[in-house]
């Protein structure tokens, strides 16, 4: 893959949407793994297909939409149905994925995926960084964000690696438990490291 590929992580609630939006703006193409999985189970789509066939009915909104709630219910509530589900999407969600970082055409690209380290998506990545916050701020975000209980938002976060794992493996961290201006001068500067190591990489 010819593109220099920077993949944006960031444990739910630490604003990692913020920061592919700012760089968005910047001319950048951002490939976004939440949207490339709500495209494989639009209606008429196999993925969704598979999922009716496999939970019911139930699972779908007068709409004929994927009820994500009450999948997410389910999932969590149960491992193997978990499993069952990751092992349909992840594939199908991959292939999307790569296809869509292959086509962009950004100084650099981005591969912004909330799970980029537990799905093994990094090793796709020249480099990573990681948006973090502490783990009280995500709760007190997301729970806002969402209208979720506090309960379902802790089990979302113990799903997912520990922050402290999640900083080793990062090879770039950004505090986003600081005021804006601050945060987005500390991006400005990651932006144009990113693009002299993406120019290096061309060169």
């Amino acid at each position: 893959m010819a593109n220099w590929i920077l993949g944006l992580t960031g444990g739910i609630g630490a604003g990692k949407t913020t920061v592919s939006d700012y760089l968005s703006q910047k001319g950048i193409c951002v490939v976004d793994a939440d949207v490339v999985a709500r495209e494989v189970v639009e209606p008429g789509s196999q993925g969704l297909e598979a999922i009716v066939a496999h939970f019911g009915k139930h699972i779908l909104t007068e709409e004929g939409m994927l009820d994500r709630q009450a999948l997410r219910a389910i999932i969590f509530a149960d491992e193997d149905e978990k499993n069952w589900l990751n092992s349909l999407l992840h594939p199908m969600i991959r292939t999307q994925l790569l296809a869509q970082l292959a086509h962009a055409d950004s100084d650099y690209v981005i591969l912004s995926a909330p799970l980029l380290f537990e799905n093994t998506l990094d090793k796709y990545c020249d480099k990573t960084l990681l948006v973090d916050v502490p783990v009280e701020v995500q709760i007190a975000r997301t729970c806002a964000r969402d209208n979720a209980h506090q309960q379902q938002v802790e089990q979302i976060i113990a799903a997912q690696m520990s922050r402290a794992d999640k900083r080793a493996k990062a090879d770039f961290i950004l505090d986003n438990n600081q005021p804006l201006e601050a945060m987005q001068a500390q991006l400005t500067a990651l932006h144009k490291s990113f693009l002299q190591l993406a120019e290096a990489n061309h060169a």
